[in-house]
């Protein structure tokens, strides 16, 4: 759910209905750097990596945590 919350304003900021242009999020520093796609893309590129990383790492890091803690999945193992 976080990470999808996180994909979500991130996809709002970027088309103009999210949080104001003034905060920096992922999808405003995406939008402001698509302008300069064709000069730069690198100010795409690096954003959007970043973007995709910390998903990432939220989606594993709750996964972790769901084996660490289900008690359910715990006995199927035992």
């Amino acid at each position: 759910i976080c990470a999808s919350a996180i994909l979500t304003e991130a996809i709002l900021s970027f088309l103009g209905a999210g949080v104001s242009t003034e905060i920096p999020t992922w999808g405003n520093i995406i939008a402001e750097g698509r302008v300069y796609f064709l000069l730069k893309p690198s100010l795409i590129f690096w954003p959007g990596l970043m973007l995709s990383l910390c998903i990432l790492s939220v989606n594993l890091l709750g996964d972790a945590a769901r084996d660490a803690l289900d008690p359910r999945l715990q006995r199927r193992e035992a």
